[in-house]
């Protein structure tokens, strides 16, 4: 059996966040293969416990990968300051071919357009993806599942950091659809009464106050935030009040267009421009702007360059939105070309830390064996790109860990779904199925 036809069957999707189904990545063929454990996010070190614990596995599904691609080189994204795991990672190499793209403490590294362009020096094309300039980047840990399915093991857990506000920061494998209440209890519960939960980053996730919410394969992380939280003050703002603010207190200082990443690799991307929209608009609605439509939504405009704590990356958003609501789609004309100053631009993870008042949460999160062992799941049918995968049991029906319960429909983008516990198939719909014990 080809290898991408056994990820494609053991449900391997991008661990990173981004979710694409990994068969597809495999079945192409390319120059490079980037291993992306840059891991950038404040307070998340779920790359760096997998890293430091199966480095052996990563490397393996690296090299799988490469030969499956037809790679000639490989590219192992890590920061300078993890060198213990980069050691571990740089014994297991095999092939000759892989090389280490060290990386520094900045925010986003992990971002596949830097990444690709550290690495190779090669710029990802406006509205592009890195097969465009001959390469496939995946997560570390999509490494490791590539790895166990190549051995037919399915993907029924998901790696998690348990960050912020609990007791025992923590990382470690949980049953894909386990709620969050569990995984924070599992981590010691949380150190304050009233919370947030950011899902995924603070930067790039989302939060939430609903702990019957559950992870899927692309969960990265919960970070818990007391509620009267700067940061869980700002998500929860109204974005009519984002747009009011912004329309009202914006002076043009254009720092959210200095600091932009992608602005600096050479994008023409101008949130300040985007912001300059809201005073054009008699409503504050209507925020379509040609500047937003290669935005990458790393948030640093809105939460580390504004002076003024504006919303830069939400206008961004909305007009991002208004524009493909209309069809409209924009077509860069300057070449891609790296702004000049791009280094002495970068934002340092501690200095983005203390911008967020997130320091005193900066702490080690140590990978633990104990998973915690839920009663029952509820495994989203939707955890990839591409539509809902379908369910393929009934009501009742008695499921043992890694059976399928889902697949995608023929022809369509997708990933298989399977069993995270045994027990009985209680309840199904077109948005998840719960199995009990």
């Amino acid at each position: 059996m080809s290898l991408d036809k056994k990820i494609f069957d053991a449900g391997v999707v991008g661990a990173g966040g981004a979710g694409f189904p990994t068969h597809v990545k495999a079945k192409s063929k390319v120059e490079f293969v980037l291993a992306n454990g840059a891991e950038c996010e404040p307070l998340i070190h779920k790359d760096y416990e997998i890293m430091r614990n199966f480095p052996k596995e990563i490397v393996h599904g690296m090299e799988l990968m490469m030969q499956n691609t037809n790679a000639k080189k490989g590219y192992f994204g890590i920061k300078a300051k993890n060198a213990d795991a980069m050691e571990l990672i740089q014994n297991e190499f095999s092939n000759g071919k892989i090389e280490m793209t060290i990386l520094g403490d900045f925010y986003p590294s992990g971002d596949e357009y830097e990444l690709v362009y550290e690495a190779t020096k090669r710029l990802i094309p406006p509205h592009g993806i890195p097969l465009d300039v001959g390469c496939v980047v995946n997560n570390v840990e999509t490494f490791y599942n590539i790895s166990r399915a190549s051995e037919g093991k399915p993907v029924t857990e998901k790696f998690v950091c348990i960050a912020g506000a609990v007791k025992n920061p923590s990382t470690f494998f949980a049953p894909v659809g386990t709620s969050f209440e569990e995984l924070i209890k599992h981590a010691g519960g949380a150190t304050v009464n009233d919370f947030g939960v950011f899902i995924g980053g603070l930067l790039m996730g989302s939060l939430t106050f609903d702990l019957s919410e559950v992870i899927t394969k692309t969960t990265a992380a919960l970070i818990v935030l007391p509620k009267n939280h700067y940061m869980i003050n700002r998500m929860e703002r109204p974005k009519e009040d984002m747009n009011r603010i912004g329309k009202s207190a914006c002076d043009q200082c254009t720092y959210c267009t200095e600091f932009c990443p992608r602005y600096l690799l050479g994008y023409d991307v101008q949130p300040h421009k985007v912001m300059r929209s809201l005073v054009f608009t008699t409503s504050g609605k209507e925020l379509w702007n040609q500047y937003a439509d290669l935005c990458c939504a790393c948030g640093l405009c809105s939460l580390y360059a504004c002076p003024e704590d504006l919303y830069p990356r939400e206008a961004c958003v909305q007009s991002k939105e208004e524009m493909k609501a209309m069809g409209q789609k924009y077509e860069q004309q300057k070449p891609v070309k790296v702004h000049p100053i791009k280094e002495g631009r970068r934002v340092p993870l501690k200095q983005l830390r203390k911008r967020l008042n997130v320091d005193e949460y900066e702490t080690h999160t140590p990978f633990t064996k104990e998973s915690p062992k839920p009663n029952s799941v509820k495994i989203m049918l939707k955890q990839h790109a591409g539509p809902p995968a379908k369910a393929v049991l009934s009501i009742g029906d008695i499921v043992n860990i890694g059976d399928v319960i889902a697949k995608p429909e023929e022809g369509k983008l997708g990933s298989v779904i399977h069993a995270s516990i045994s027990g009985k198939v209680t309840h199904i719909n077109e948005e998840f199925i719960r199995i009990s014990k």
